[in-house]
């Protein structure tokens, strides 16, 4: 089986998981969706010698594991905390990740500073009065994905056009996605949250890998 082969089961797997999202087979989606990822994983460790090949995988890990114990946040405030932490430390992995495939310095990317940071005050502010005890979590977390965001900015203007517009198009899908998920969970519930949290995810992850992939077949 081929690293393409995984990605084309990989669509047709999240395909079918969505679908099932919509006409709210909740009992069939909860147990496919730890399966997600592992996909992902399997067409980067079949993606032979690839440099930096730790940090994605170690991205993609954490990843699940959010996954995974996210499945449980009904079940107590301690299991939304440590899915929080997962995924914090997948974004820190790719934001090391995005730092190392930069061959070249650019300081084009600073003029995309202001709105990084317009995106993180606003969503805080609009959130802060219903954060309650999470305020520091949330603002640890807003500044990693704020961090990841302009991270894959600066990186576009080093890789190559068609890579680096995946990788940074995936980075706006994950910010997407936490905001969504983030709204949804403190301010008002969003109509098929599910969906659009992890239609964004899914999407996000795919065009990570994907541009990653492309950026080493390319070296």
């Amino acid at each position: 089986m081929t690293k393409k082969t995984v990605l084309i089961v990989f669509i047709i797997f999240s395909l079918l998981y969505l679908g099932l999202i919509l006409i709210e087979f909740e009992s069939i989606t909860w147990w496919l969706k730890p399966f997600i990822i592992p996909l992902l994983y399997i067409s980067v460790f079949l993606s032979g010698k690839m440099e930096f090949k730790p940090l994605l995988i170690s991205a993609l890990f954490f990843s699940w594991v959010g996954d995974v114990v996210l499945l449980f946040a009904n079940h107590g405030v301690i299991y939304f905390i440590i899915g929080l932490v997962s995924f914090l430390i997948a974004h820190l992995f790719y934001i090391v990740l995005f730092s190392k495939l930069q061959k070249v310095n650019t300081i084009k990317y600073k003029r995309f500073i202001p709105l990084v940071l317009l995106y993180l005050f606003g969503l805080l502010y609009f959130l802060w009065e219903k954060l309650g005890g999470m305020k520091i979590p949330v603002i640890i977390y807003a500044l990693v994905i704020s961090t990841m965001l302009l991270v894959a900015i600066k990186g576009y203007f080093t890789w190559n056009s068609k890579s680096g517009k995946l990788l940074l198009i995936g980075a706006v899908f994950f910010v997407l996605s936490d905001s969504i998920l983030a709204i949804n969970k403190f301010y008002v519930p969003i109509y098929l949250s599910s969906f659009w949290i992890m239609s964004t995810y899914i999407t996000a992850q795919f065009l990570i890998v994907k541009g990653v992939l492309n950026l080493n077949s390319r070296q």
